[in-house]
């Protein structure tokens, strides 16, 4: 588990026999989970510069992989007495985006990112949202996309400042709402709900 608060921007040196391998100052232990770019990975070598992790096939597939070339973010899993700040992250990645505007603004950036409609559908206005491993808060839902308001602070010490147009980024959904969304999905599937009056009735019963 994890919060969305980046603690350190680390240097990628190589990716080789699946291994990802990192610059950084942090030192893990073996076996440790670390989010790079909000993906959990595992540490399963430490170098003298930093650490290696694992990326499985299905890993692999369901990050944007071409943004682990040159600098991460990283995340230390959350420990039990640790102030959560951020949210509550799990590092798996839901889908991919796509930045389509970036608009600065007096005191904030505004950023528009493209995605599926399967992860539109587990969003909502001023709740929580993880892109690349950042904890942020989502200002607006569109048609096909939605948009994030940025202050300076994390603009400017997150890799968001070198964020560009039509970049992919990695997504991960709320966990509170991505659960309720399946709970109720389950739920509705096993009733045979099909119309509005049996969803309405159903509601009436609460």
């Amino acid at each position: 588990m994890f919060t969305g608060l980046v603690r350190e921007i680390a240097k990628v040196e190589k990716f080789q026999n699946n291994i990802l391998y990192l610059r950084s100052s942090y030192r893990p232990t073996l076996g440790d989970s670390i989010a790079v770019n909000g993906a959990c990975l595992t540490v399963i070598k430490l170098t003298p510069s930093g650490f290696g992790l694992e990326l499985s096939s299905h890993t692999q597939e369901k990050i944007a992989s071409e943004n682990y070339k040159h600098l991460v973010h990283i995340e230390p899993a959350l420990r039990a007495d640790s102030r959560i700040d951020g949210h509550f992250v799990q590092g798996h990645i839901d889908g991919i985006g796509t930045i389509q505007s970036i608009t600065p603004h007096k005191n904030q950036i505004d950023f528009v990112i493209q995605t599926s409609q399967d992860i539109l559908n587990l969003i909502i206005p001023q709740g929580s949202i993880t892109i690349e491993g950042v904890s942020l808060t989502i200002a607006e839902i569109f048609s096909n996309s939605f948009k994030l308001t940025i202050i300076p602070y994390t603009f400017k010490h997150t890799l968001f400042h070198t964020y560009k147009p039509q970049r992919r980024v990695n997504i991960e959904t709320d966990v509170l709402v991505r659960s309720i969304a399946l709970l109720l999905k389950q739920r509705d599937k096993q009733q045979n709900l099909h119309s509005w009056e049996a969803i309405d009735s159903m509601i009436l019963g609460y």
